[in-house]
């Protein structure tokens, strides 16, 4: 089976659309999407609406979560709080419904699935380092952990010694004998340097991930968050990728 891979896709309609396009050229056999469909960005109903139509398995982010009033946003910096007034303000109902509906973290085709972490993923933080991987590779069984979040793609394994590895390329064959966290970055607000989206495939055959980059409009996003009233920011960063 090949799975494919979103994440963080965060109201950016013309980013999503190019990966779908693209995700639909490459074949897969099931979508997945890791969380934070909405926030920051201009179109959260229509993303709302592509992902429900095409996703066969969505998690919920912390930032879907603040936007249907189920997380204290007094720890996101001013630019996340005013998008997620906006988003919530501007959300359909049936939309709300929808993501408060969404696990944080789920067990499917004997793989984990998490917005954040695996340890705690209710907390929403972060794996940066190679400590940060350590400490969660204590905290599931399953093979892989395929996570968002932080919107840095990435693939790290541990060893049967306990040895952590950490993958210089944004595709591998995958050993049985070891175990991996895989984050398979952001469609709408990459932060890694590179402005392009990100998508991710695993292949449970062949055990094989890759990590591909797609391009966008991004122009287009930046007229419509201007229009829409959201932080300068949040405009600007979308061309650099941070």
């Amino acid at each position: 089976m090949r799975l494919a891979f979103v994440s963080d896709i965060h109201s950016n309609l013309e980013a999503f659309e190019s990966c779908l396009a693209h995700l639909e050229r490459m074949g897969y056999d099931s979508l997945v999407c890791l969380g934070d469909t909405v926030g920051y960005g201009p179109d959260p109903n229509e993303c709302v609406d592509l992902v429900r139509k095409k996703v066969t398995l969505c998690l919920a982010g912390n930032h879907d979560h603040a936007v249907i009033g189920s997380l204290d946003t007094s720890y996101f910096n001013e630019y996340a709080r005013q998008a997620a007034s906006w988003t919530s303000s501007m959300l359909k109902s049936e939309h709300v419904d929808y993501l408060r509906d969404l696990d944080i973290i789920t067990e499917k085709w004997e793989l984990l699935f998490a917005h954040s972490t695996p340890f705690q993923p209710e907390m929403w933080n972060y794996i940066f380092t190679t400590e940060d991987a350590r400490l969660n590779f204590a905290f599931f069984e399953q093979f892989i952990c395929f996570i968002g979040h932080s919107h840095q793609p990435f693939i790290v394994a541990m060893t049967p010694e306990g040895e952590i590895k950490v993958y210089s390329e944004p595709e591998a064959d995958l050993n049985p004998e070891w175990r991996y966290i895989v984050n398979v970055g952001s469609v709408g607000q990459p932060r890694d340097g590179n402005p392009d989206s990100c998508v991710g495939f695993y292949d449970t055959e062949t055990r094989r991930v890759q990590l591909q980059r797609v391009p966008y409009d991004i122009e287009k996003v930046q007229e419509k968050m201007e229009l829409a009233g959201l932080h300068r920011f949040l405009i600007d960063r979308l061309a650099y990728g941070r």
